[in-house]
Formats: C-alpha cells, structure tokens, sequence
C-alpha cells in the first residue's frame, strides 16, 4: 500500500441503486491505496450548496478525485487505479 495521498468521494442520492454499486466497487480499490471513500449525498449537502445538485443530480452517481469529476454512473477502474498509483 502506499501512502493515501489522494481524497476520493463519491456523490449520491438516498435510494440511488447505481450509487450503492458505485460505493461497493470503489471501497476495495480505494483500500489497497489506504484510503477510504467519502460520500456526499447531493440532496442533502443542497441545503448549503445548491450548485452540486444543480450540477451532478441528473447524473449520479459522480466520482470525484481530489475534488474533480473523475467518472460518472460507472466507475472507470483501470483509469482510477492508475489516477491513485501517481
């Protein structure tokens, strides 16, 4: 493993089956980067920043790596695992 130097979140939507996928893939191959996913329901965080929902709500579930969109609906996992080894 190497050192966790990058921040992996995953946005959601309570009830969104894609999201739960999306969150079961991610969480193993973000484990052997010792990191672990972070998740931000878009419905929720909208409270204080509409913009995510605005912005992502139609296209869930987003990937975000290190504060940028990396993927969306499906995890890009040979693309993401060589994003976390840099």
């Amino acid at each position: 493993m190497s050192e966790a130097t990058h921040e992996v979140t995953l946005l959601t939507r309570n009830g969104c089956g894609l999201c739960t996928t999306a969150l079961d893939q991610l969480r193993p191959i973000c484990a052997e980067f010792g990191i672990e996913v972070a998740t931000l329901d878009v419905d929720e965080a909208a409270a204080s920043d509409p913009s995510l929902r605005a912005e992502y709500g139609d296209r869930l579930p987003v990937v975000l790596l290190d504060g940028r969109e990396h993927s969306y609906f499906d995890v890009d996992e040979p693309r993401l695992r060589a994003d976390l080894a840099r």
